[in-house]
C-alpha cells in the first residue's frame, strides 16, 4: 500500500513556492526599471568624447528628458553627478557631499539663487573632470541648504573655461587650444 501525500502540506508549499516567484519577479522587474529610469535622467554616466572636426577633444552630452544636462564627473578624483547650470555663478556642491570630499570652507556668506539668498561656505577644488576635460583650481561654493544626494551645480566657474554649443538635443564642451 502507498502512502498518500499530506494534500494541505503540499498545497501550503506549492503556494509558497509560487509566492516566492512572484516576490523574485518583482524584485528584477523593479532592478530593471530602475535602471532605465535611471539613464533617462542621467544619459551621461560616460560621458562621451569624441574628436572634433579641428583635432580636439570634445565631450558630447545628451539632455535628458527634463530638459536638462545631466552627466558624471570628478571632483578631486571623486566620481559626483553634474547638473550643468549656467545660471549658476559658482559650482554649487551639497554640504553632505563636501563633507565626504573633505573641502575646506573659507569665507561664508549669502548667494542669490532663483528661490532667494542662501547661505553659503566658499571653497576651491583642486580638480573637477567631465569626460576628458579636467580644470585644476576651480571655485567653488559649499551649500547647506542643498539636499543630500543632490547633483553638484555645475555652474560658470568651471562652464566659463570651456566653448560649448548645443545643437538639437546635444551639448558639446571642448576646451580652448
Amino acid at each position: 500500500m502507498s502512502q498518500q501525500p499530506d494534500q494541505p502540506g503540499v498545497q501550503r508549499t506549492g503556494r509558497a513556492m509560487l509566492l516566492m516567484a512572484w516576490i523574485a519577479g518583482l524584485v528584477l522587474l523593479t532592478l530593471v526599471f530602475q535602471d532605465v529610469l535611471e539613464s533617462r535622467l542621467n544619459p551621461n554616466a560616460t560621458p562621451l568624447v569624441q574628436t572634433g572636426s579641428d583635432g580636439s577633444e570634445e565631450v558630447v552630452l545628451q539632455r535628458n528628458v527634463q530638459g536638462h544636462y545631466v552627466a558624471d564627473g570628478l571632483i578631486n578624483g571623486r566620481r559626483v553627478t553634474f547638473l550643468l547650470d549656467t545660471g549658476a555663478t559658482d559650482v554649487a556642491v551639497p554640504e553632505a557631499l563636501a563633507e565626504r570630499l573633505a573641502l575646506d570652507r573659507r569665507n561664508g556668506g549669502i548667494s542669490q539663487t532663483a528661490n532667494g539668498p542662501v547661505a553659503v561656505w566658499q571653497t576651491v577644488l583642486d580638480q573637477v573632470g567631465l569626460g576628458s576635460i579636467h580644470l585644476q583650481e576651480v571655485r567653488a561654493s559649499i551649500v547647506p541648504s542643498m539636499p543630500a544626494g543632490s547633483p553638484v551645480l555645475l555652474g560658470m566657474s568651471f562652464l566659463k573655461q570651456l566653448e560649448f554649443t548645443q545643437r538639437d538635443d546635444q551639448l558639446i564642451l571642448r576646451q580652448p587650444q
